[in-house]
């Protein structure tokens, strides 16, 4: 990684963006977050169990992009930068193993997207959360307009794009656009909380899951029924499965291995 992302693999592995004060989403820090997502990408199952993914320091989780490029994005038309962004977000939200963002800081335009592409969301009480692309005359271009809906809901995400508006982080919670608000300085604490819960569980089965819900929206639930079936078969199959059968009945804690 360059000095921009920063990633500490292990069972709850932690990504974090490096670029001070705002943790701005510049190219460079594109470029490693990019290459950190491929590593993740490729991490076993039972190495890997989760992710944090966070910005260091206590200003900003993100930002976003820096304004002051805005100019020079116009002027080349800014397809190459907006499709590496969403590139990027899209590999992230692929990921296969479960993703928690811990907002430490604010959390604005495409840091915010960002924060959209993880499955769970954990903000400090003094994050302000917001996609406020429509106050300079742009538009949200890393999946803020189609993960946002899918997270509140249509009016609400209406109301937040539409406007601009940044909300805090109490607000965040009660519209669902975050799970929990926790004390100042305690956001990452607590996305390794879960994160070490989840690491506990059986990881394939858990990849699983992930899977299922992230195509859940897209497939009727006839076809989503018959997916689950489908890999509970699989699942089934696995070592893992033995072991949490095994461990249920003899009343001790299983040892998961991802086989």
């Amino acid at each position: 990684m360059t000095d921009r992302v920063h990633l500490t693999l292990d069972r709850v592995a932690i990504l974090e963006l490096d670029h001070p004060p705002l943790n701005i989403v510049d190219r460079e820090l594109l470029v490693a977050l990019e290459a950190a997502l491929a590593e993740l990408d490729g991490a076993a199952p039972g190495d890997v169990r989760a992710v944090i993914v966070t910005g260091r320091g206590e200003r900003a989780f993100s930002v976003g992009s820096d304004v002051r490029e805005f100019e020079a994005h116009r002027a080349s038309g800014g397809s190459e930068r907006f499709e590496m962004e969403a590139r990027v977000a899209q590999r992230l939200a692929g990921l296969p193993m479960p993703t928690i963002a811990a907002i430490e800081g604010n959390a604005l335009g495409g840091g915010l997207e960002l924060a959209l592409c993880c499955d769970l969301r954990i903000a400090s009480e003094r994050a302000r959360l917001g996609l406020p692309e429509v106050r300079l005359a742009v538009t949200p271009g890393t999946g803020g307009t189609q993960r946002l809906p899918r997270i509140v809901g249509i009016a609400r995400a209406k109301e937040l794009l539409l406007t601009g508006r940044v909300i805090d982080a109490a607000e965040a919670e009660r519209i669902g656009l975050v799970n929990e608000v926790v004390p100042a300085g305690q956001a990452i604490a607590r996305a390794r909380a879960i994160g070490d819960e989840i690491a506990e569980r059986g990881p394939l089965a858990v990849r699983a899951v992930k899977a299922l819900v992230d195509a859940a929206l897209d497939r009727s639930l006839a076809d989503g029924h018959a997916a689950e079936v489908e890999t509970s078969v699989r699942i089934f199959a696995t070592d893992d499965l033995l072991e949490g059968a095994r461990s249920f009945v003899e009343k001790r804690q299983p040892e998961y291995r991802g086989r």
